[in-house]
């Protein structure tokens, strides 16, 4: 339980760390990438991936009674390492997303490892 304490709670901390300059670096982004047409899609990323490591932060509190949103929590950090790392080897995304989505990689394994060490609630 100790491990899957600090695991969520440094990947939540990590992720608000990354996420929130999302918000005031478009610019910046649409400077090395081209024009966003979809600046929704932007938002909405940095959004539901901050969101996310709120869920972290709880899990982090209570990973006992937090264990089955382990689960989705692996998904989020695939989802990322599932878009990127074909959009790299395409030549349609820099090399430092693709960084990125190792770190999500990293934690994917972790956090897989985090939910066989703690071990569900018992009932009653």
């Amino acid at each position: 339980m100790k491990f899957a304490r600090w695991v969520f709670t440094i990947a939540g901390i990590y992720g608000i760390l990354v996420l929130t300059p999302m918000y005031f670096t478009e610019s910046m982004a649409v400077h090395l990438r081209g024009p966003d047409n979809y600046p929704e899609y932007y938002y909405g990323f940095a959004g539901v991936a901050l969101a996310f490591q709120v869920l972290f932060l709880l899990i982090g509190r209570d990973p006992v009674r937090l264990r089955a949103a382990m689960i989705p929590s692996m998904l989020e950090k695939l989802s990322f390492v599932g878009a990127v790392w074909p959009l790299y080897f395409a030549g349609r995304t820099p090399g430092i997303t693709a960084s990125l989505a190792s770190v999500d990689l990293l934690l994917t394994g972790l956090f897989a490892i985090a939910y066989v060490k703690t071990k569900p609630a018992a009932n009653g």
